[in-house]
């Protein structure tokens, strides 16, 4: 027979029968102590939906696990007996169960909407992420406890600081939130989760495919094949965008197009003529969003067999994998952040 943990907190309540017939529960005073300690489910809004490993509820359910042990023993030096964790030699700034703050050093307006936020490290030393991971930031509005993942855009070896690209919704509850910053508050964050498992000359030929902020998980990989000498593999990185002014990082864009092996593409659904675009960009401009026929044509401009990551919103994800299954590209073949 199952127990629920509600049914054993009934059973471990004294039941007292007065003479009327009547049924009175009385809570000891170590049942109140072990509910005051019972950890406490969370709410939907704390869930930033990115598939992290573990979520915010698979934590609850071990700590919920921990607790009902540690009540069973009577032994409250189990809830905060640390878990046995891989030696690293790493400094570990970031853990994926608990948020760690870390001080807003300074804020760039990149376009109308979107922002990039720089947060202090401490000197020499990295936030220890993979290619392609995500970390998760704790906001409260209202009373409310939301939680929202986005990827830092900086290089993964990169010290002192990271970067995190954001765009600001006028009705969004974080972006409510973010708006609220200044310099020096200090923000929480937790992670890293996901990833893209990467290797030097894995693929002869990557095509990224990116949608607004969608650009930032291809932009550590980007730059970490730069910086390998030894890394062949030819790229195609495609930023969608509405218009030109609405284009992110374009220094560093540029400056990474201008390696041998990269080359960049951008796709502009709002743009109304390459003429009002600098001679640098026209020849590798797209007025429109990005179709079945663009993305055949940049897969037979490969001189390799193309691996294709893709990033956006949901709609542009769900579009690009259905133009590449119906160009016969199979699931093997693209990786969807």
């Amino acid at each position: 027979m199952e127990h629920t943990v509600e049914a054993l907190e009934m059973a471990s309540l004294n039941i007292n029968v007065a003479n009327t017939g009547s049924t009175e529960l009385v809570m000891s005073e170590s049942d109140e102590e072990w509910l005051h300690l019972k950890p406490t489910e969370p709410l939907p809004s704390q869930c930033c939906g990115s598939g992290c490993r573990p979520c915010v509820f698979d934590i609850y359910e071990g700590e919920l696990e921990r607790w009902t042990q540690a009540k069973a023993k009577k032994d409250k030096s189990l809830l905060t007996r640390k878990r046995e964790e891989p030696k690293s030699n790493a400094v570990d700034l970031i853990s994926t169960e608990t948020f760690t703050a870390f001080q807003l050093k300074s804020v760039e307006q990149l376009t109308e909407d979107t922002y990039l936020y720089t947060f202090a490290l401490p000197s020499e030393t990295s936030l220890g992420l993979k290619l392609g991971q995500h970390i998760v930031l704790r906001g409260t509005v209202n009373g409310l406890e939301i939680q929202r993942a986005y990827t830092p855009v900086n290089s993964v070896d990169t010290t002192g600081y990271f970067d995190v690209l954001i765009k600001i919704y006028e009705e969004g509850l974080m972006s409510h939130y973010i708006k609220s910053w200044k310099r020096g508050d200090r923000v929480f964050w937790r992670g890293p989760f996901g990833g893209f498992p990467y290797r030097p000359n894995q693929y002869g030929q990557l095509i990224m495919l990116a949608s607004g902020t969608g650009l930032a998980p291809m932009l550590p990989i980007l730059q970490h094949i730069t910086a390998n000498e030894e890394d062949e593999t030819f790229v195609i990185l495609v930023g969608c965008f509405r218009t030109f002014k609405d284009i992110y990082m374009k220094q560093l864009l540029l400056e990474q197009s201008r390696y041998w092996n990269i080359r960049t593409f951008y796709a502009l659904s709002k743009e109304e003529s390459l003429e009002k675009l600098s001679w640098s960009y026209r020849e590798n401009t797209h007025l429109g969003r990005i179709t079945k026929s663009v993305i055949a044509n940049l897969i037979n401009s490969c001189k390799r067999k193309p691996f294709v990551l893709i990033c956006g919103s949901l709609t542009f994800n769900d579009d690009m994998v259905s133009c590449l299954k119906s160009l016969g590209i199979e699931e093997d073949s693209y990786f969807v952040f």
